[in-house]
């Protein structure tokens, strides 16, 4: 079927087509979900297990290397990271991108449940999906009244058992980080004195609770036609019940728990600390589930914020305040893109006004961007992607080249139309005469993009986007300009049949005096096989040289301009929870002068919070004013400074940020057995680094000094055994003395359960040396003190153990400034600090290796290299295809160097001419690989019109080269043209996610324009050398 004529003679069958098109378009418009940014986070699982009272030692030993063993070998794995706390151990599974998480959780779990067997005392594993360290998207800080004289953080189990699920239930929520906050407990404070007196030990009375404290089932009886359930029933109800029960009775005397102890309700011991803007409160972060609407969820979970504040937390006095969340930044992101798509696709129009001087040919044309935008978001849905700065700015880079075809459609049916024939014979034949031209130029466009589409690192996510976006556009423009075009121009033709003679105007003459000064450089560039070479050899050279000394050094992903900066605390080992919150205190006090103002030339703090615990310290802050947040960065990392041993790094926090305090940076991993060489090798780069590199922020992981103090109670194993105690009940009876030791459960009637908790008065031990005076009750009735039983010795220990694949390791996490590109610091890094190391012969048995955003760079970057060369690859084959020739896609692509220089001169102009730096990232990498795609359609014009002067027109080969060029010079500056007009909005306009397309705008623009300038020259210049091999297919025909 002849599709052409087709269109033109079925036209309402075209416009129900355009209808439809546009109508789903529309749809899949309004249910596409909204994010910042595509999905680029790997899948990461987190395994956290408790262990109460154990150090970081036990922790490895026992927990982290036994789950390790299990988890190595699980499929689609690339990283295991494990952390070894007080108390607590985290191993973090990374999966490939792709992986269902649901079936990695499966075999997690299933891996874990391997692990032979537990010591006494550890919690079951705890799995999460979302990752220990993803960065929530919504912060909420749940506060008291005024009036309240309950202290906020008591709240956390009212938190849990009456406000988290309705949280959890919000579409589109994975998790909630909950910081600060201590638990409801019951609590049988004991007094050694007395169960000394009774003849009683700690053991005892734990046995006796946990004997009393239970419910047993008996089965069920079957009396006649009923049965009846039997069980005993002594789970404890009451307090009552916990001081009733009986720990002897022999007749002469009867002792009971509330002889010996005091039975009340407490709570947990306090262990992290929230303040925000300079008051207590409990932190809850939202985190999303990956490809989530975050508008969507954001606004859900603002209204169930609402209703329990009105609801469930005003009868308490307390309320959750809404602190922060990206809905600003992704609004304004999308309508500042939204803005650019208009007004580009404005600019396009009036372009097209200019050049073709008649508004009913300029609507005819553009009637291609809307359809194509429309119709794109079908391709969208269909998919599976969301709607986001990256996926917008491939449609606004679409815009301007939407309406290359169709121009070129237009103008040949003009051209066809001036020579006479009738309006249905000019749409016909101008259409079918250029429609391989646009088939071929539409497909290597399409075709650049196969590559990207299958890039794997966390870019090809990025990559993705932006690839199908202007794939759907131009595949939908193909069709409208072979379709709807010439329908449309042969009503347009139809209706102005009768010829109306307009003299020429001002920018009809001056269009035509351009032209001829062109076609004269052009015939002149074309005189003799000298001039020809010549003109070849200084454009090449031109863009050789352009290219090497414009090339800049290359960086990762855009950072953006969030409203957050973040800075994370580095402190000196063993500070207690007073020390930590004493610091938030200090630091509120000298950011108080900024708080909601501006000072000293510093943006006003509009939020400011801190959240500190034994793993983490950290505070961030949001600035009054949007745009100025990352001028915060120098007064705090001041602050951070101010306090006496304290380290730091402060940063602002990165749009495609997933993790905290990780986004660009250089990971040094220093990996191996001996932890004492990795400690040493460690500070020896901590040191060069901060020397080589003073702008360039550190952050060790675990912290510079990894001695914790610690008091080891050596038991005396001689006196236990004269007194008939063991080490386990001295270690017991300590345990009671510290923070209470967990004996069973607590269900009272109505109230959910809670920890039953045997310990002694708090305030009664301070140090270690009270801790080592204090009385214990021996098994003989006497009362002893600790020291009588034991040896007291002071020594250090390791804050935190760290593994990476499961081989000890420690970083050095390094952010260099903003103005110098991660590629230029990763050299840096290695000549200044990892080399002269080695050269020390201190890596011998160490594994040093560099990985974070450095790694993801190389690894894009290489990615890159081969895709470019790919597409280059596919575009040339396509177009032999196309020609049935493999020499002239030769000479097509010699337009790609041009466009790669102009690329360079692009990206270098906007760094000179704008205040903010654009660094060469992987988005703006991806503009030459785009490049390939457009550049070669305007050479693709002039060879296709060249072969058809000579085969059909029986021209000379020089003549029919030049007359190719003259033909398709208004085609080939008008299409150009439209394009850079339609992109340009997206450089000029600097604002909320700009920072992600204005690079690869500015590489586009610029390897166009030079290309256009000087495709002209090159390929006819080459062309004349090898046309010659060309036949007339009509010898017989005249021209």
């Amino acid at each position: 079927m002849d599709i052409v004529s087709f269109s033109i003679k079925k036209p309402v069958t075209i416009l129900v087509g355009i209808i439809l098109v546009v109508l789903f378009g529309v749809i899949s418009l309004q249910t596409l979900p909204y994010q910042l940014s595509p999905t680029v986070v790997e899948p990461v699982i987190t395994v956290t297990t408790t262990w109460r009272g154990a150090t970081p030692y036990e922790m490895e030993r026992e927990i982290i290397e036994e789950q390790e063993k299990t988890l190595k070998g699980i499929p689609a794995l690339t990283e295991m990271e494990s952390e070894a706390f007080n108390g607590q151990s985290s191993i973090s599974l990374t999966f490939k991108l792709g992986t269902n998480v649901d079936d990695a959780l499966l075999r997690v779990s299933n891996k874990l449940n391997e692990v032979p067997s537990y010591p006494e005392g550890v919690d079951k594993p705890i799995i999460n999906a979302t990752g220990a360290a993803t960065s929530p998207v919504i912060w909420i800080i749940l506060k008291s009244d005024e009036t309240n004289p309950r202290h906020i953080e008591t709240y956390r189990t009212f938190f849990e058992n009456e406000i988290r699920q309705h949280l959890e239930r919000v579409e589109g929520v994975a998790d909630l980080f909950i910081g600060s906050g201590v638990e409801d407990e019951m609590h049988i404070i004991v007094s050694p004195e007395q169960l000394a007196a009774y003849g009683l030990t700690i053991n005892d009375l734990i046995q006796a609770i946990r004997g009393e404290n239970v419910n047993v089932s008996a089965g069920n009886m079957g009396v006649g036609r009923r049965d009846f359930r039997i069980r005993t029933t002594g789970e404890f109800n009451s307090e009552e019940d916990i001081a009733n029960v009986v720990l002897v009775s022999t007749g002469e005397k009867r002792v009971t728990v509330a002889d010996v102890a005091e039975i009340k309700r407490g709570y947990s011991k306090r262990e992290s600390t929230v303040i925000h803007n300079s008051k207590g409160g409990m932190a809850v972060g939202v985190k999303p589930e990956p490809g989530t609407n975050i508008l969507a969820m954001t606004e859900r979970v603002e209204e169930v914020v609402k209703w329990l504040n009105a609801e469930k937390l005003a009868p308490q006095n307390i309320s959750l305040e809404w602190v922060y969340d990206q809905r600003r930044y992704i609004n304004a992101a999308i309508d500042l893109i939204k803005q650019n798509i208009l007004i580009g696709g404005m600019l396009a129009v009036i372009v097209l006004l200019i050049f073709l001087r008649s508004i009913r040919s300029t609507l005819v044309v553009a009637t291609s961007i809307p359809i194509s935008i429309i119709g794109t978001f079908i391709f969208m849905k269909a998919m599976g992607r969301n709607l986001n700065v990256v996926s917008l700015a491939g449609i606004a880079f679409a815009v301007g080249m939407l309406v290359d075809n169709a121009i070129v459609v237009i103008e040949n049916i003009d051209r066809h139309r001036k020579m006479g024939k009738s309006p249905f014979q000019a749409s016909y034949d101008g259409t079918r005469e250029v429609w391989g031209a646009i088939i071929a130029s539409s497909l290597t466009t399409i075709a650049v993009f196969l590559p990207v589409v299958f890039i794997q690192e966390e870019a090809g996510q990025l990559f993705r986007d932006i690839a199908i976006a202007v794939v759907g556009a131009v595949s939908l423009s193909l069709i409208v300009s072979m379709t709807v075009i010439p329908m449309f121009a042969f009503k347009l033709f139809s209706v102005s049949s009768k010829k109306v003679k307009k003299g020429e105007g001002v920018l009809a003459r001056s269009g035509t005096r351009l032209a001829t000064y062109i076609m004269q450089v052009v015939s002149l560039a074309t005189r003799n096989w000298a001039t020809r070479i010549g003109t070849v050899s200084l454009l090449i050279l031109l863009a050789g040289g352009s290219v090497f000394f414009l090339m800049p050094q290359t960086d990762y992903l855009p950072q953006g301009n969030r409203n957050f900066v973040l800075s994370i605390l580095v402190p000196p080992p063993g500070l207690s929870q007073q020390e930590r919150q004493d610091i938030g205190e200090k630091l509120f006090v000298m950011a108080e002068p900024h708080l909601q103002k501006e000072h000293d030339g510093y943006p006003g703090i509009l939020n400011m919070f801190y959240v500190a615990r034994e793993s983490i310290m950290l505070f961030g802050a949001m600035a009054t004013d949007w745009d100025r947040a990352a001028e915060l960065l120098p007064l705090f990392r001041r602050m951070i400074y101010s306090i006496p041993g304290m380290f730091g790094v402060s940063m602002q926090a990165g749009i495609f940020q997933s993790r905290i305090g990780r986004s660009r940076t250089i990971d040094v991993d220093i990996s191996g057995d001996d932890l004492d060489r990795i400690v040493k090798v460690a500070g020896m780069m901590f040191g060069k680094a901060k020397q080589a590199l003073p702008d360039t922020q550190v952050r060790p992981i675990p912290s510079i000094e990894l001695s914790y103090p610690e008091v080891k109670i050596v038991p005396n194993r001689e006196r236990l055994k004269a007194n008939n105690m063991s080490a386990a009940d001295l270690g017991v009876a300590l345990d009671d003395l510290m923070d209470g030791r967990i004996v069973g459960d607590f269900k009272q009637e109505g109230r959910k359960t809670i920890d039953l908790v045997l310990k002694t008065d708090d305030d009664s031990i301070r140090t270690p040396e009270a801790l080592y005076q204090s009385m214990i009750a021996m098994p003989g009735g006497m009362v002893v003190p600790v020291s009588t039983l034991a040896d007291l010795e002071r020594t250090t220990g390791m804050t935190q153990i760290r593994h990476l694949e499961r081989n000890r390791t420690i970083t050095r996490q390094m952010t260099p400034p903003m103005e110098v590109p991660l590629q230029g610091a990763m050299e840096e890094i290695e000549a200044k600090i990892i080399k002269p190391v080695r050269e020390m012969g201190l890596l011998k048995g160490l594994n040093v290796r560099m990985s974070g955003a450095a790694d993801k760079l190389t690894e894009t970057r290489e990615a890159l290299k081969w895709n470019f060369i790919l597409a280059s690859a596919i575009a040339y084959l396509l177009m032999a295809s196309l020609f049935g020739n493999f020499i002239y896609p030769l000479i097509i692509m010699l337009t790609v160097p041009l466009a790669g220089a102009g690329g360079f001169i692009g990206l270098t102009l906007l760094n000179l001419l704008s205040s903010t730096p654009q660094p060469m990232d992987i988005l703006t990498m991806l503009g030459f690989v785009i490049l390939i795609g457009i550049v070669v359609n305007n050479a693709i014009l002039i060879v296709h019109q060249a072969l058809n002067n000579v085969h059909y027109n029986n021209m000379e080969y020089r003549e029919a080269v030049l007359e190719s060029v003259r033909s398709r010079l208004r085609p080939i500056y008008m299409s150009a043209t439209t394009s850079i007009f339609g992109m340009l909005p997206l450089v000029v306009f600097p604002g909320s996610g700009s920072e992600l397309y204005r690079g690869l705008g500015s590489v586009i623009i610029g390897g166009l324009a030079v290309s256009t300038v000087f495709t002209v020259f090159i390929i006819p210049s080459i062309l004349i050398f090898v046309i010659r091999m060309e036949k007339p297919l009509n010898p017989g025909k005249v021209k």
